[in-house]
């Protein structure tokens, strides 16, 4: 029997997967993949109809759900009948002018200018060299970017030297010179009697002194997110991003607010710099602009950082030849259309309560250590010693998270990540179109599977 779309049956996709489709992180010496058909709400379908909720949102990104694609689909459609594409090298097109003004229209402060790109690791690049090529037209040359630790940027030659995991990068160096990388914000395994202030401030120094030691001069920007996904949604104490603004102000450094994740409602907010009041000179965006239903992406810059370019004989030396298409400019457009008409971003904070409350519940299980996050990104921190936080070593590690954890939680229709970048996590950001059932239904799912994991290894 043959699949819909496809004309091919079950078995002739696996052959089909097996003999020619290489996936992304993924290792292509294991099990078949499923083969994912069919989405609606928060729901996926496989080829052999089993469904799971999808606690991932894709990955951070399908921030409407999977029911739009009629509507999307037909102003994919009247755009490919008006304009199928053109580019934005010296041109312009009415989908991309009009998605920039509305992207400016919501992004905090005077965040104004929108460069586009076909996602988040362009995204990133795009921002390095634009900080790098801004402070040469004014007369300085700055190269290094700060990131950090553990922290997820992409992974183009670029956005990867700014990634803090050192195990991503290793097989790739030598890298792009020159990145720093500072400590983040997790606090879980930080001394207990430590204020939130001091930890700040202990943060805040780690960040000048490594810029003094680098060299202010040679510094171009700074990257962060505003709540760190990889090692597990670490938010930001108290007076942080404060502090950090005002750091780079002080050395004339860029402050890169990466929110290829955060933006466009995932923290409750259209960008996670206004929830944090954090003031960044550009902003990486991608993944939520378009809820994911187009390969799109923007770097955002404040008037001031366009203000170098803005001479007749000067310009920014750097293109995309998919960035701003037409297509994906209309399909992130009606994207935006869709969350205002659903007060999609105002949803996510009326619930947000109700989502941590459902989810603390899991940290009455011995193996759940801590539960972090805001808005619609969460997770969950697994130890082997609750009193005293002792994590899993490596093997131990790779026995739970992929051995165990993967598998069960497939098998019980649940897709979330068991993430083990850091201390061992698992990741929980849904589309922002669930609500109380389906948080009910990850928190007994995860309940279920976890309380079994526990039973494995005690």
């Amino acid at each position: 029997m043959s699949l819909p779309q496809t004309g091919r049956s079950l078995e002739e996709l696996q052959r089909a997967a097996r003999d020619h489709l290489w996936l992304h992180f993924t290792r292509m010496g294991g099990s078949e993949p499923p083969i994912i058909v069919r989405g609606d709400g928060c729901y996926l379908e496989d080829a052999n109809g089993k469904r799971y909720l999808d606690a991932l949102a894709g990955l951070f990104a399908v921030q409407i759900g999977y029911s739009y694609g009629d509507e999307i689909g037909q102003a994919a459609h009247e755009q490919m009948r008006e304009l199928p594409f053109y580019t934005n090298w010296s041109y312009a097109h009415p989908r991309a002018i009009e998605l920039a003004a509305e992207v400016a229209s919501l992004a905090p402060g005077d965040l104004n200018r929108v460069f586009f790109v076909s996602g988040g690791s362009e995204a990133i690049e795009s921002a390095w060299k634009l900080a790098r090529q801004y402070h040469l037209a004014r007369g300085e040359r700055r190269w290094k970017a700060v990131g950090r630790r553990l922290a997820y940027h992409g992974t183009t030659m670029g956005a990867l030297s700014i990634n803090g995991i050192a195990d991503l990068r290793a097989p790739f160096e030598p890298l792009v010179p020159d990145t720093l990388h500072v400590r983040n914000t997790n606090r879980y395994h930080r001394p207990p009697e430590e204020t939130e202030a001091q930890f700040t401030a202990f943060l805040l120094e780690d960040l000048e002194s490594a810029i003094v030691q680098a060299g202010p001069e040679t510094v171009a920007v700074v990257v962060m997110e505003p709540v760190q996904n990889a090692g597990g949604a670490f938010t930001p104490p108290a007076g942080y991003f404060q502090g950090v603004r005002e750091i780079c102000d002080r050395y004339g450094i860029l402050l890169c607010a990466d929110e290829v994740i955060t933006a466009f409602g995932r923290l409750g907010h259209w960008f996670g710099s206004e929830k944090y009041d954090i003031r960044p000179d550009l902003i990486t965006s991608a993944k939520g602009l378009s809820s994911a239903y187009a390969a799109i992406g923007a770097v955002i810059a404040t008037d001031h950082v366009i203000e170098p370019f803005m001479d007749e004989r000067t310009m920014y030396a750097h293109g995309i030849t998919f960035g701003g298409h037409p297509v994906m400019a209309a399909i992130a457009l009606k994207n935006i259309e869709i969350m205002k008409r659903e007060r999609i971003v105002e949803r996510v904070r009326e619930h947000e309560d109700v989502f941590r409350a459902t989810l603390e519940q899991l940290l009455d299980l011995p193996i759940v250590g801590d539960l972090r996050g805001t808005g619609y990104f969460w997770a969950l921190e697994l130890v082997k010693d609750k009193e005293t936080r002792a994590t899993f070593d490596e093997d131990e590690s790779e026995t739970l998270l992929r051995g165990f954890l993967s598998q069960q939680l497939f098998e019980h229709g649940l897709i979330c990540r068991a993430d083990d970048r850091g201390d061992p996590v698992v990741q929980i950001s849904p589309p922002l179109v669930a609500g109380p059932e389906e948080f009910d239904e990850i928190a007994g799912i995860l309940g279920e599977v976890l309380a079994e994991a526990w039973r494995q290894i005690s």
